[in-house]
């Protein structure tokens, strides 16, 4: 797969997202600094700060602010990644031991918190009260989100409304956050951000769905974590769901025990039935639907080389196979 458009046109406007994350990562307390950097600097796509400044350049903002706002999107987003991780055990992540695993439960929790506050730190710094009003109902309802997640795992009656529900609480809706961070420090009113926050809800949908998706089909050394961490983990995802809806009686048997239980000892018989019932193919079928109204989100917007990227982002996160 090629590389998306935004990696040369934001070359510049990465390298200094990366700047503001290493200067406000600084902490007088070591171990702070080692858990941060650790998990900062172990990758990502970083797309969530990728919205933001290309939907800021889009609307033809030339300041400097979006940096700041596209560190602090990637900061929350890190924030969750470290207390996702410990509460869902995991030891793997983009190809590397989690945080938790490397350095225990309690400081990746602490770290967690250290960069939420630091991301309400810097939000303030911008001194726009929409910015923070966004970003404080955003970090609010993706906290929302991980709590549905917990009560939504190992109960395999969970409601596609259900599962869909978790997803724009805990994934989009900091997509949603970004899109209107880039409208708002340029200086648009209520309709332009409205619209970017759509295409940013359904951007994350789709993300979401493929990561879902992936857990079934993915390889550990391209996705950098284990295959079938969702299962074991008790999670009701799509794939999962779909068996249940469309598959034999006892292929949704063996799927809701599998959900119950938890676990990985049905993990072979479990991937035959994803695949038999077409459940991967149902799955991206949704996410490029989803991409499909994140573009028309887009309509009316001027035209511009940053708008081709945003376009081409929520088709990039559905054929992505990492």
């Amino acid at each position: 797969m090629r590389e998306p458009r935004y990696k040369a046109l934001l070359a510049e406007d990465l390298a200094e997202l990366d700047r503001v994350i290493r200067a406000r990562l600084h902490s007088e307390v070591v171990l702070v600094r080692q858990v941060a950097e650790y998990i900062i600097g172990s990758g990502g796509k970083r797309l969530r700060p990728v919205v933001v400044m290309l939907a800021a350049k889009a609307l033809g903002y030339a300041g400097r602010h979006h940096h700041e706002l596209a560190a602090v999107v990637e900061f929350i987003h890190t924030a969750t990644l470290l207390h996702d991780d410990v509460v869902d055990d995991s030891r793997l992540r983009r190809g590397q031991d989690t945080a938790n695993a490397r350095f225990g439960n309690a400081a990746s929790v602490l770290v967690g918190d250290f960069l939420y506050s630091r991301a309400f730190q810097m939000m303030v710094s911008v001194d726009d009260m929409r910015v923070m009003q966004v970003l404080a109902d955003a970090t609010n309802v993706i906290a929302e989100g991980e709590v549905l997640q917990l009560m939504n795992c190992h109960d395999p009656d969970v409601t596609l409304e259900a599962y869909m529900r978790v997803i724009r609480y805990k994934t989009a809706r900091l997509f949603d956050a970004a899109g209107r961070l880039g409208a708002i420090v340029a200086g648009q009113g209520r309709a332009v951000e409205d619209a970017l926050g759509i295409y940013g809800m359904h951007l994350g949908t789709a993300f979401q769905l493929i990561d879902d998706v992936l857990d079934y089909s993915g390889d550990t050394a391209a996705t950098g974590k284990n295959v079938g961490d969702d299962l074991a983990e008790g999670k009701p995802t799509l794939p999962l769901l779909y068996v249940m809806q469309h598959g034999s009686p006892a292929q949704s048997a063996l799927v809701r025990q599998a959900i119950a239980a938890g676990g990985s000892d049905d993990f072979p018989a479990i991937l035959e039935a994803i695949h038999a019932t077409g459940a991967l193919e149902h799955t991206r079928a949704q996410a490029r639907t989803e991409a499909e109204r994140a573009v028309a989100a887009l309509q009316g917007l001027p035209s511009s080389a940053y708008l081709d990227a945003l376009l081409e982002l929520p088709f990039f996160a559905v054929e992505r196979d990492r």
